[in-house]
């Protein structure tokens, strides 16, 4: 069996696919992944010996400058994608027998298996873009709601209205043109009435969050048996564990002194400081011997090892983060991550920053619950909950067999 999946997000987005094409090809599945060119992505599929079939621009020219992406680039990006699926993605699929699509909104994925007559599968790795009764959508480029409308089904039959303005004149255009008919939902065309949610039941459980009928197969994790670095084994044990600070693929231009105020919360605490560099660019500042900066490494051994882990608040790092038993500190920038912060505190294995920009004193504040041995106490328990057979369970959802997805 031939399956191709597909992504345009982060490494959030990408190494969750790395994970399930490893399950796929370990049943016997030859597996390919159209995603982001970014170089790290490129190697992080390479490690596994997945080949990437670069889709669209890189994700850090896109989210990573100096300034936040504007109205009118979301307006030029969605149609762009849209083509490059038609294009690239239709030429990956080509003798496949399964596609699967996930990431920001992957319009023209699903006409691209309904032209090739093959199975579509629509995955998220959170219920945050999922319709629901329970709760409003996410900001998303477009006319914007009513600040007085309060109706959450209204809400989001706006928000569809936004994403076929975003997409529906490009994915209509680029059907037509390979004879098939148009679509006058985008989203719903896209997500289909049964996606699949790639996340781990305790930490996002599923029931009454959505409208649709979720297949729930845990989150899908890429084992990693990468050592850590002899640098950073050499600081771990020069001393006490040490707070891991890191906001991944997340700028932070909010928060221009963002290590700056990170250090200095940790500090305040009497603890050390492990900075990951990431997309914001952290960097120590000053020589103090409580500080070591690390770039990308294997979270997965880390992570059992620090005080707590600081962060963005990204499924995958969450996850990462709930499996090792670290409490957490997550500080939400966009999109789904106020969800996992919440989740977070609701959970009590750590705690949920107030809004984006952190001061030492409010980290300071968020740190003291994370360290607090209840909280320690409690991630412990939660950790003995959350499964590690997501990939598996998908990888044979996908290969049909086992029940239908």
């Amino acid at each position: 069996m031939r399956v191709v999946l597909s992504t345009w997000g982060s490494r959030g987005d990408v190494a969750p696919l790395a994970g399930l094409a490893v399950g796929l090809r370990e049943l016997g599945a030859q597996v390919r992944v159209c995603a982001p060119p970014d170089e790290e992505f490129a190697t992080l599929l390479a490690r596994v010996g997945v080949p990437l079939v670069p889709l669209g621009p890189t994700v850090r020219s896109v989210i990573a400058g100096p300034r936040p992406p504007t109205r009118e680039a979301a307006f030029r990006l969605a149609p762009e994608l849209v083509a490059a699926r038609f294009r690239t993605l239709a030429a990956a699929a080509e003798g496949c027998n399964a596609l699967l699509a996930t990431g920001l909104m992957p319009a023209g994925a699903r006409d691209v298996a309904e032209k090739l007559g093959i199975r579509y599968v629509f995955a998220c790795f959170h219920t945050f873009g999922l319709p629901s009764r329970r709760f409003p959508p996410g900001s998303r480029p477009g006319k914007p709601s009513s600040p007085d409308e309060t109706d959450n089904r209204v809400l989001w039959e706006q928000d569809a209205q936004r994403v076929n303005a975003l997409y529906g004149e490009a994915l209509n255009s680029h059907r037509a043109a390979i004879g098939l008919p148009p679509v006058d939902n985008v989203r719903a065309h896209v997500l289909t009435d049964r996606p699949w949610l790639a996340a781990d039941a305790t930490l996002c459980p599923s029931q009454g969050m959505t409208d649709l009928d979720v297949v729930q197969t845990g989150a899908w994790i890429l084992p990693d048996e990468r050592p850590l670095p002899a640098e950073l084994e050499a600081f771990l044990d020069a001393g006490a564990p040490p707070v891991h600070v890191g906001f991944g693929s997340m700028p932070m231009r909010a928060s221009a002194d963002a290590a700056t105020v990170a250090i200095g919360a940790v500090r305040a605490r009497g603890r050390r400081v492990l900075l990951a560099r990431g997309w914001a660019n952290l960097a120590p500042v000053d020589d103090g011997a409580d500080c070591f900066l690390v770039g990308e490494v294997n979270q997965q051994t880390l992570f059992p090892r620090v005080a707590a882990v600081v962060h963005h608040g990204g499924a995958g790092t969450t996850t990462t983060a709930a499996r090792a038993a670290a409490p957490q500190v997550i500080v939400p920038q966009i999109a789904d991550q106020p969800y996992w912060a919440a989740r977070v505190a609701e959970l009590g294995i750590g705690a949920a920053h107030e809004g984006p920009v952190p001061t030492t004193e409010s980290l300071t504040a968020a740190l003291t619950t994370a360290l607090a041995p209840g909280t320690r106490t409690r991630a412990t328990t939660v950790a003995g909950t959350i499964r590690t057979d997501g990939a598996q369970v998908a990888t044979e959802l996908l290969l049909g067999t086992t029940g239908p997805g």
